[in-house]
């Protein structure tokens, strides 16, 4: 790909993502920090400025590029065949986890509810913000509901006393025996498992898999039970029925997003596990 094509790509690429990650980067120069959107950036070990630079991904090899020279992979303006080998338990695990949730029933009934069981007979919450119901309403709703936690980065973050109330066990080791299409934070890791493979693949995959991201996020903290709304985030309110609806059709909505970035995500890993 010669630099009169590469360069407009990259560049657009760039204004997509400058557009995306410009307020956490203006809060982040004030030292203001954001429950809500900040968390892909936390969270997640995707920098703003790795994100920012666009790749075509292996079997593309760009013309006049000293930009990339030196990158992680590269070597003459091209990813090469041996550190594509050298990613092979990477691209192994990641394809059986995302085949496997992928082809998994997806599960509409958890009201995310892990949000809750995360300060659940807590003494201070995750995040600086009030509980909408108080403390003991929260535990109440949490004591009310069936907890079916599928995602381990998700469980892993409950309280010792909401743990045990988990009907799932997952942990970090079986992930491929537990996660499941419709859960929220799967949703999210596609952004993880999109970034964990570059430059492998195209960056305009990580930036699909990141919007998404980015979305998901906004649902999860609406239906958790921090009082958001002076940041303009109203409620879902999971414990009643009306909000279990509209949080199970939004869940459909994410998931129905979700399928074809995780399909895309497995058709990159057979494609790159094919490479010699």
């Amino acid at each position: 790909m010669g630099r009169e094509e590469w360069e407009p790509r990259a560049a657009a690429h760039a204004a997509r993502v400058d557009e995306l990650v410009a307020p956490h980067l203006a809060r982040r120069e004030a030292r203001v920090k954001h429950p809500v959107h900040d968390f892909l950036f936390t969270y997640y070990s995707q920098r703003p400025a790795q994100l920012r630079r666009w790749h075509p991904g292996y079997g593309v090899r760009l013309g006049d590029a000293p930009p990339y020279a030196g990158l992680k992979g590269y070597d003459d303006g091209a990813v090469t065949a041996a550190y594509v080998a050298s990613q092979r338990p990477l691209l192994v695990a990641l394809r059986r986890l995302l085949a496997a949730t992928a082809a998994r029933p997806a599960n509409f009934g958890c009201f995310g509810m892990h949000e809750w069981a995360m300060v659940y007979r807590a003494d201070e919450t995750r995040h600086d913000r009030p509980l909408r119901l108080g403390a003991a309403g929260t535990d109440a709703v949490v004591d009310s509901h069936r907890i079916a936690c599928s995602h381990f980065d998700a469980y892993r973050f409950f309280t010792p006393a909401a743990a045990p109330l988990n009907s799932l066990s997952p942990s970090s080791s079986d992930r491929d025996a537990f996660e499941q299409p419709a859960c929220l934070h799967a949703g999210m890791d596609l952004y993880k498992h999109a970034f964990r493979l570059t430059p492998m693949v195209s960056s305009d995959l990580v930036a699909d898999c990141f919007e998404l991201a980015r979305d998901i996020r906004v649902l999860d903290m609406r239906a958790a039970p921090y009082d958001l709304t002076d940041l303009g985030f109203t409620p879902v309110r999971v414990e009643t029925a009306d909000g279990k609806a509209a949080y199970a059709a939004a869940q459909r909505s994410f998931a129905a997003r979700g399928a074809p970035l995780r399909a895309r995500l497995v058709a990159e890993c057979d494609r790159l596990l094919s490479v010699r």
